[in-house]
Protein backbone atom coordinates (compact mmCIF):
# COMPACT_ATOMS: atom_id res chain seq x y z
CA UNK A 1 0.00 0.00 0.00
CA UNK A 2 2.83 2.38 0.84
CA UNK A 3 4.40 1.88 -2.59
CA UNK A 4 1.06 2.59 -4.27
CA UNK A 5 0.63 5.72 -2.18
CA UNK A 6 4.09 6.85 -3.17
CA UNK A 7 3.04 6.77 -6.80
CA UNK A 8 0.15 9.14 -6.24
CA UNK A 9 1.05 12.58 -7.64
CA UNK A 10 1.26 15.34 -5.11
CA UNK A 11 -1.36 18.06 -5.58
CA UNK A 12 -0.08 21.09 -7.46
CA UNK A 13 0.84 23.94 -5.11
CA UNK A 14 -1.67 26.78 -5.02
CA UNK A 15 0.08 29.79 -6.59
CA UNK A 16 -2.94 32.06 -6.98
CA UNK A 17 -6.42 32.58 -5.57
CA UNK A 18 -9.58 34.36 -6.51
CA UNK A 19 -11.15 36.29 -3.65
CA UNK A 20 -14.80 37.34 -3.90
CA UNK A 21 -18.14 37.38 -2.15
CA UNK A 22 -19.30 34.61 -4.49
CA UNK A 23 -16.98 33.42 -7.27
CA UNK A 24 -19.94 31.96 -9.20
CA UNK A 25 -20.87 35.56 -10.07
CA UNK A 26 -17.63 35.73 -12.07
CA UNK A 27 -17.85 32.67 -14.30
CA UNK A 28 -15.57 34.20 -16.96
CA UNK A 29 -12.90 34.68 -14.30
CA UNK A 30 -13.16 30.99 -13.35
CA UNK A 31 -12.66 29.97 -16.99
CA UNK A 32 -9.64 32.25 -17.44
CA UNK A 33 -8.02 31.15 -14.16
CA UNK A 34 -8.36 27.52 -15.22
CA UNK A 35 -6.89 28.31 -18.63
CA UNK A 36 -3.93 30.14 -17.10
CA UNK A 37 -3.21 28.03 -14.02
CA UNK A 38 -4.90 24.66 -14.43
CA UNK A 39 -5.28 23.16 -10.95
CA UNK A 40 -2.82 25.55 -9.28
CA UNK A 41 -5.39 28.02 -8.01
CA UNK A 42 -8.15 28.20 -5.45
CA UNK A 43 -11.08 30.42 -4.60
CA UNK A 44 -11.75 32.14 -1.28
CA UNK A 45 -14.52 34.22 0.20
CA UNK A 46 -13.62 37.52 1.83
CA UNK A 47 -13.76 35.88 5.28
CA UNK A 48 -11.65 32.90 4.18
CA UNK A 49 -9.07 35.19 2.57
CA UNK A 50 -8.29 37.02 5.81
CA UNK A 51 -7.69 33.69 7.57
CA UNK A 52 -5.70 32.10 4.73
CA UNK A 53 -3.36 35.07 4.28
CA UNK A 54 -2.33 34.65 7.90
CA UNK A 55 -1.32 31.00 7.38
CA UNK A 56 2.09 29.63 6.23
CA UNK A 57 0.52 28.17 3.05
CA UNK A 58 -0.07 31.71 1.75
CA UNK A 59 3.69 32.13 1.23
CA UNK A 60 3.40 30.14 -2.01
CA UNK A 61 0.95 32.64 -3.49
CA UNK A 62 2.19 34.69 -6.43
CA UNK A 63 -0.96 36.76 -6.79
CA UNK A 64 -4.60 37.02 -5.82
CA UNK A 65 -7.44 38.19 -8.08
CA UNK A 66 -9.92 40.14 -5.97
CA UNK A 67 -13.29 40.28 -7.77
CA UNK A 68 -15.81 42.91 -6.67
CA UNK A 69 -19.09 44.25 -8.00
CA UNK A 70 -21.47 47.06 -7.08
CA UNK A 71 -22.90 45.07 -4.12
CA UNK A 72 -19.47 44.96 -2.50
CA UNK A 73 -19.13 48.74 -2.20
CA UNK A 74 -20.73 48.58 1.26
CA UNK A 75 -17.92 46.21 2.30
CA UNK A 76 -14.95 48.27 1.14
CA UNK A 77 -13.28 48.34 4.56
CA UNK A 78 -12.93 44.55 4.66
CA UNK A 79 -11.78 44.36 1.03
CA UNK A 80 -9.25 47.12 1.70
CA UNK A 81 -7.93 45.08 4.64
CA UNK A 82 -7.43 42.06 2.36
CA UNK A 83 -5.47 44.14 -0.18
CA UNK A 84 -3.31 45.65 2.56
CA UNK A 85 -2.61 42.23 4.10
CA UNK A 86 -1.73 40.72 0.72
CA UNK A 87 0.68 43.54 -0.06
CA UNK A 88 2.28 43.16 3.38
CA UNK A 89 2.84 39.45 2.63
CA UNK A 90 4.43 40.30 -0.74
CA UNK A 91 1.49 38.90 -2.72
CA UNK A 92 0.56 40.82 -5.87
CA UNK A 93 -3.03 41.90 -6.38
CA UNK A 94 -5.16 42.01 -9.54
CA UNK A 95 -8.43 43.85 -9.04
CA UNK A 96 -11.40 42.57 -11.10
CA UNK A 97 -14.24 45.12 -10.99
CA UNK A 98 -17.79 44.84 -12.33
CA UNK A 99 -19.73 48.14 -12.38
CA UNK A 100 -17.89 49.58 -9.38
CA UNK A 101 -18.10 53.35 -8.94
CA UNK A 102 -14.96 55.38 -9.87
CA UNK A 103 -14.56 56.56 -6.25
CA UNK A 104 -14.61 53.02 -4.85
CA UNK A 105 -12.33 51.79 -7.64
CA UNK A 106 -9.79 54.53 -6.98
CA UNK A 107 -9.86 53.82 -3.24
CA UNK A 108 -9.03 50.15 -3.83
CA UNK A 109 -6.33 50.91 -6.40
CA UNK A 110 -4.69 53.46 -4.13
CA UNK A 111 -4.22 50.78 -1.47
CA UNK A 112 -1.74 49.08 -3.77
CA UNK A 113 -3.52 46.82 -6.25
CA UNK A 114 -0.90 46.01 -8.90
CA UNK A 115 -3.27 45.78 -11.85
CA UNK A 116 -6.90 46.33 -12.77
CA UNK A 117 -9.11 44.43 -15.22
CA UNK A 118 -12.78 45.28 -15.89
CA UNK A 119 -15.48 42.62 -15.81
CA UNK A 120 -16.75 41.01 -18.03
CA UNK A 121 -13.16 40.16 -18.83
CA UNK A 122 -12.01 41.21 -22.31
CA UNK A 123 -10.32 38.47 -24.32
CA UNK A 124 -6.79 37.70 -22.99
CA UNK A 125 -7.13 40.47 -20.37
CA UNK A 126 -6.27 38.23 -17.42
CA UNK A 127 -3.38 36.64 -19.32
CA UNK A 128 -1.96 40.08 -20.11
CA UNK A 129 -2.41 41.26 -16.51
CA UNK A 130 -0.50 38.23 -15.21
CA UNK A 131 2.27 38.89 -17.73
CA UNK A 132 2.50 42.50 -16.55
CA UNK A 133 2.84 41.30 -12.96
CA UNK A 134 5.67 38.98 -13.98
CA UNK A 135 7.45 41.78 -15.86
CA UNK A 136 6.99 44.39 -13.14
CA UNK A 137 10.43 45.63 -11.98
CA UNK A 138 11.34 45.76 -8.33
CA UNK A 139 11.28 49.28 -6.86
CA UNK A 140 14.55 51.11 -7.34
CA UNK A 141 15.64 52.47 -3.94
CA UNK A 142 17.62 55.24 -5.60
CA UNK A 143 14.59 56.44 -7.53
CA UNK A 144 12.28 55.98 -4.55
CA UNK A 145 14.57 58.22 -2.57
CA UNK A 146 14.07 60.92 -5.18
CA UNK A 147 17.70 61.02 -6.27
CA UNK A 148 16.68 60.72 -9.91
CA UNK A 149 14.59 63.87 -9.79
CA UNK A 150 15.69 66.87 -11.90
CA UNK A 151 18.76 68.58 -10.50
CA UNK A 152 18.42 72.06 -12.00
CA UNK A 153 16.90 74.90 -10.00
CA UNK A 154 13.48 75.85 -11.37
CA UNK A 155 13.36 79.54 -12.22
CA UNK A 156 10.27 79.68 -14.41
CA UNK A 157 12.25 81.63 -16.98
CA UNK A 158 11.33 79.61 -20.10
CA UNK A 159 8.46 79.72 -22.59
CA UNK A 160 8.38 76.19 -23.89
CA UNK A 161 6.85 74.79 -27.07
CA UNK A 162 3.95 72.38 -26.41
CA UNK A 163 3.96 69.35 -28.74
CA UNK A 164 1.11 66.89 -28.06
CA UNK A 165 0.98 63.55 -29.88
CA UNK A 166 -2.42 61.90 -30.24
CA UNK A 167 -2.99 58.44 -31.70
CA UNK A 168 -6.17 58.44 -33.77
CA UNK A 169 -6.41 54.65 -33.53
CA UNK A 170 -4.88 51.96 -31.36
CA UNK A 171 -1.36 50.88 -32.25
CA UNK A 172 -0.50 53.86 -34.44
CA UNK A 173 2.76 54.38 -32.55
CA UNK A 174 1.92 57.64 -30.75
CA UNK A 175 3.81 56.76 -27.55
CA UNK A 176 6.80 55.49 -29.54
CA UNK A 177 6.92 58.79 -31.40
CA UNK A 178 6.45 60.83 -28.21
CA UNK A 179 9.30 59.06 -26.39
CA UNK A 180 11.71 59.19 -29.31
CA UNK A 181 10.87 62.76 -30.35
CA UNK A 182 11.43 63.94 -26.79
CA UNK A 183 14.77 62.10 -26.62
CA UNK A 184 15.93 63.46 -30.00
CA UNK A 185 15.00 67.02 -28.97
CA UNK A 186 16.95 66.60 -25.71
CA UNK A 187 19.99 65.50 -27.73
CA UNK A 188 19.64 67.80 -30.73
CA UNK A 189 22.84 69.55 -29.59
CA UNK A 190 25.76 67.90 -27.84
CA UNK A 191 26.30 70.91 -25.60
CA UNK A 192 23.82 73.41 -24.20
CA UNK A 193 20.92 71.51 -25.71
CA UNK A 194 17.31 72.43 -25.00
CA UNK A 195 15.61 71.41 -21.78
CA UNK A 196 12.91 68.86 -22.66
CA UNK A 197 9.99 67.46 -20.66
CA UNK A 198 7.80 64.48 -21.60
CA UNK A 199 4.33 64.33 -20.02
CA UNK A 200 2.31 61.10 -20.06
CA UNK A 201 -1.31 62.26 -19.97
CA UNK A 202 -2.74 58.79 -20.61
CA UNK A 203 -3.68 58.30 -16.96
CA UNK A 204 -5.10 54.83 -17.50
CA UNK A 205 -2.82 52.91 -19.84
CA UNK A 206 0.11 55.26 -20.37
CA UNK A 207 3.30 53.36 -21.22
CA UNK A 208 5.98 56.06 -21.32
CA UNK A 209 7.38 54.65 -18.07
CA UNK A 210 7.57 51.19 -19.67
CA UNK A 211 9.29 52.46 -22.80
CA UNK A 212 11.94 54.22 -20.67
CA UNK A 213 12.10 51.60 -17.90
CA UNK A 214 11.04 54.03 -15.18
CA UNK A 215 8.77 53.41 -12.17
CA UNK A 216 5.46 55.17 -11.76
CA UNK A 217 5.44 57.56 -8.82
CA UNK A 218 2.80 58.36 -6.22
CA UNK A 219 3.97 61.99 -6.44
CA UNK A 220 2.28 62.28 -9.84
CA UNK A 221 -1.15 61.50 -8.40
CA UNK A 222 -0.55 63.86 -5.48
CA UNK A 223 0.37 66.66 -7.88
CA UNK A 224 -2.65 66.05 -10.12
CA UNK A 225 -4.96 65.89 -7.08
CA UNK A 226 -4.04 69.39 -5.98
CA UNK A 227 -2.99 71.45 -8.98
CA UNK A 228 -4.16 74.64 -7.24
CA UNK A 229 -1.00 74.52 -5.12
CA UNK A 230 1.35 73.47 -7.92
CA UNK A 231 4.53 75.51 -8.29
CA UNK A 232 7.89 75.07 -10.01
CA UNK A 233 9.37 73.05 -7.15
CA UNK A 234 6.44 70.67 -6.59
CA UNK A 235 6.14 70.07 -10.33
CA UNK A 236 9.79 69.12 -10.67
CA UNK A 237 9.53 66.84 -7.65
CA UNK A 238 6.94 64.77 -9.54
CA UNK A 239 9.33 64.23 -12.47
CA UNK A 240 12.02 61.65 -13.12
CA UNK A 241 15.04 61.96 -15.38
CA UNK A 242 16.25 59.58 -18.05
CA UNK A 243 20.02 59.51 -18.60
CA UNK A 244 20.28 62.99 -17.04
CA UNK A 245 18.85 64.63 -20.18
CA UNK A 246 15.13 63.95 -20.51
CA UNK A 247 12.63 64.84 -17.79
CA UNK A 248 9.50 62.70 -17.53
CA UNK A 249 6.16 62.85 -15.78
CA UNK A 250 4.98 59.23 -15.89
CA UNK A 251 1.34 58.19 -15.76
CA UNK A 252 0.13 57.74 -12.16
CA UNK A 253 0.80 54.46 -10.40
CA UNK A 254 -2.92 53.57 -10.39
CA UNK A 255 -5.32 53.36 -13.33
CA UNK A 256 -7.36 56.54 -12.87
CA UNK A 257 -10.44 57.87 -14.64
CA UNK A 258 -9.45 60.31 -17.39
CA UNK A 259 -11.83 62.88 -15.92
CA UNK A 260 -9.98 62.92 -12.60
CA UNK A 261 -8.54 66.23 -13.81
CA UNK A 262 -10.27 69.24 -15.36
CA UNK A 263 -9.20 71.61 -18.12
CA UNK A 264 -8.12 74.03 -15.41
CA UNK A 265 -5.87 71.36 -13.84
CA UNK A 266 -4.28 70.52 -17.18
CA UNK A 267 -3.70 74.19 -17.98
CA UNK A 268 -1.89 74.64 -14.66
CA UNK A 269 0.36 71.65 -15.36
CA UNK A 270 1.14 72.87 -18.89
CA UNK A 271 1.79 76.42 -17.66
CA UNK A 272 4.41 75.33 -15.15
CA UNK A 273 5.95 72.89 -17.67
CA UNK A 274 6.26 75.65 -20.28
CA UNK A 275 7.82 77.95 -17.71
CA UNK A 276 10.65 75.51 -16.97
CA UNK A 277 11.32 73.70 -20.26
CA UNK A 278 12.10 74.62 -23.86
CA UNK A 279 10.05 71.77 -25.31
CA UNK A 280 7.14 69.91 -23.71
CA UNK A 281 6.11 66.71 -25.50
CA UNK A 282 2.70 65.38 -24.39
CA UNK A 283 1.64 61.77 -24.93
CA UNK A 284 -2.15 62.06 -25.15
CA UNK A 285 -4.77 59.38 -24.47
CA UNK A 286 -6.54 58.09 -27.56
CA UNK A 287 -9.87 59.10 -26.02
CA UNK A 288 -10.99 62.70 -26.55
CA UNK A 289 -11.95 64.12 -23.15
CA UNK A 290 -13.02 67.46 -21.75
CA UNK A 291 -9.46 68.65 -21.16
CA UNK A 292 -8.29 67.73 -24.68
CA UNK A 293 -9.43 71.25 -25.56
CA UNK A 294 -6.98 72.69 -22.99
CA UNK A 295 -4.03 70.82 -24.51
CA UNK A 296 -5.08 71.74 -28.04
CA UNK A 297 -5.39 75.38 -27.03
CA UNK A 298 -1.90 75.51 -25.53
CA UNK A 299 -0.22 73.45 -28.25
CA UNK A 300 1.96 74.97 -30.94
CA UNK A 301 1.59 71.89 -33.16
CA UNK A 302 -0.75 68.98 -32.41
CA UNK A 303 0.49 65.76 -34.03
CA UNK A 304 -2.28 63.33 -35.03
CA UNK A 305 -0.91 59.82 -35.64
CA UNK A 306 -2.64 57.54 -38.13
CA UNK A 307 -2.06 54.53 -40.35
CA UNK A 308 -3.07 53.65 -43.88
CA UNK A 309 -6.27 51.84 -42.93
CA UNK A 310 -10.01 52.41 -42.70
CA UNK A 311 -10.19 52.81 -38.91
CA UNK A 312 -7.64 55.65 -38.98
CA UNK A 313 -9.54 57.32 -41.81
CA UNK A 314 -12.87 57.08 -39.98
CA UNK A 315 -11.42 58.30 -36.67
CA UNK A 316 -9.66 61.20 -38.39
CA UNK A 317 -12.97 62.26 -39.91
CA UNK A 318 -14.69 62.00 -36.51
CA UNK A 319 -11.93 64.03 -34.87
CA UNK A 320 -12.16 66.83 -37.44
CA UNK A 321 -15.96 66.95 -37.18
CA UNK A 322 -15.83 67.05 -33.37
CA UNK A 323 -13.31 69.91 -33.32
CA UNK A 324 -15.24 71.88 -35.94
CA UNK A 325 -18.52 71.39 -34.06
CA UNK A 326 -16.96 72.88 -30.92
CA UNK A 327 -15.24 75.63 -32.93
CA UNK A 328 -11.84 74.46 -31.73
CA UNK A 329 -8.58 75.16 -33.62
CA UNK A 330 -8.53 71.99 -35.73
CA UNK A 331 -6.03 73.68 -38.04
CA UNK A 332 -3.35 72.99 -35.43
CA UNK A 333 -3.51 69.28 -36.29
CA UNK A 334 -0.52 67.97 -38.22
CA UNK A 335 -1.20 64.53 -39.64
CA UNK A 336 1.51 61.89 -39.29
CA UNK A 337 1.25 58.63 -41.23
CA UNK A 338 3.10 55.84 -39.47
CA UNK A 339 4.33 52.72 -41.29
CA UNK A 340 4.04 54.62 -44.56
CA UNK A 341 4.69 52.86 -47.89
CA UNK A 342 8.26 52.80 -49.14
CA UNK A 343 9.37 55.22 -51.83
CA UNK A 344 9.29 52.48 -54.45
CA UNK A 345 5.76 51.36 -53.52
CA UNK A 346 3.84 53.33 -56.13
CA UNK A 347 0.57 51.60 -55.34
CA UNK A 348 0.94 52.48 -51.66
CA UNK A 349 1.81 56.08 -52.52
CA UNK A 350 -1.38 56.26 -54.56
CA UNK A 351 -3.41 55.02 -51.60
CA UNK A 352 -1.86 57.68 -49.36
CA UNK A 353 -2.79 60.38 -51.88
CA UNK A 354 -6.37 59.13 -52.13
CA UNK A 355 -6.65 58.94 -48.33
CA UNK A 356 -5.54 62.55 -47.93
CA UNK A 357 -7.88 63.74 -50.69
CA UNK A 358 -10.90 61.88 -49.30
CA UNK A 359 -10.34 63.39 -45.84
CA UNK A 360 -9.42 66.82 -47.25
CA UNK A 361 -6.21 66.90 -45.20
CA UNK A 362 -2.50 67.18 -45.84
CA UNK A 363 -0.34 64.36 -44.50
CA UNK A 364 2.78 66.36 -43.71
CA UNK A 365 4.92 63.61 -42.24
CA UNK A 366 5.28 60.00 -43.34
CA UNK A 367 7.22 57.72 -41.01
CA UNK A 368 8.71 54.44 -42.26
CA UNK A 369 8.06 51.08 -40.63
CA UNK A 370 10.74 50.56 -38.00
CA UNK A 371 9.93 46.80 -37.90
CA UNK A 372 10.87 44.59 -34.94
CA UNK A 373 13.61 46.92 -33.73
CA UNK A 374 10.95 49.34 -32.48
CA UNK A 375 9.20 46.72 -30.36
CA UNK A 376 12.53 45.43 -29.04
CA UNK A 377 13.66 48.95 -28.16
CA UNK A 378 10.41 49.65 -26.30
CA UNK A 379 10.61 46.35 -24.42
CA UNK A 380 14.19 47.13 -23.37
CA UNK A 381 13.11 50.53 -22.04
CA UNK A 382 15.41 52.55 -24.31
CA UNK A 383 14.94 55.08 -27.15
CA UNK A 384 15.75 53.92 -30.67
CA UNK A 385 18.82 56.15 -30.72
CA UNK A 386 20.31 53.97 -27.98
CA UNK A 387 19.46 50.57 -29.47
CA UNK A 388 19.12 51.01 -33.24
CA UNK A 389 20.58 54.36 -34.27
CA UNK A 390 20.42 53.50 -37.98
CA UNK A 391 16.79 52.45 -37.90
CA UNK A 392 14.85 54.35 -40.60
CA UNK A 393 12.13 55.41 -38.14
CA UNK A 394 14.73 56.79 -35.76
CA UNK A 395 16.34 58.78 -38.58
CA UNK A 396 13.03 60.38 -39.58
CA UNK A 397 12.17 61.32 -35.99
CA UNK A 398 15.69 62.79 -35.57
CA UNK A 399 15.11 64.91 -38.71
CA UNK A 400 11.79 66.09 -37.31
CA UNK A 401 13.41 67.04 -34.00
CA UNK A 402 16.13 68.98 -35.80
CA UNK A 403 13.51 70.78 -37.91
CA UNK A 404 11.42 71.73 -34.85
CA UNK A 405 14.51 72.95 -33.03
CA UNK A 406 15.69 75.09 -35.97
CA UNK A 407 12.22 76.58 -36.52
CA UNK A 408 11.99 77.47 -32.85
CA UNK A 409 15.45 79.08 -32.90
CA UNK A 410 14.45 81.12 -35.95
CA UNK A 411 11.23 82.20 -34.25
CA UNK A 412 13.14 83.25 -31.13
CA UNK A 413 15.63 85.22 -33.23
CA UNK A 414 12.78 86.92 -35.10
CA UNK A 415 11.06 88.02 -31.90
CA UNK A 416 14.26 89.19 -30.21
Amino acid sequence: MSSVAALQPEPAPITACTISRDVSNFDLLIEDMEAELGESWGDLTFDDAIVFLGQPDSKALEFVAIAVDAQDESDLARISGIITTAKTKGVKVILIADEVSPIALHQLLKLGADDFVPYPLPENALHEAIERLNRAPAPDPVIEAGQASPKFKPKGDRDGVILPIHGLAGGTGATTMAVNLAWELANVQKENGPRVCLLDFDFQTGSVSTYLDLPRREAVYEMLSDTASIDNVSFLQSLLTFNDKLHIMTAPSEMLPLDIVTSEDINRVLDVARANFDFVVVDMPRTVVQWTEAVLGQSHVYFAMMELDMRSAQNTLRMIRALKAEELPYEKLRYVLNRAPKFTDLSGKGRVKRLAESLDITIELQLPDGSKQVTESNDHGLPLAETAAKNPLRKEIAKLAQSIYQLNKAAEAGSA
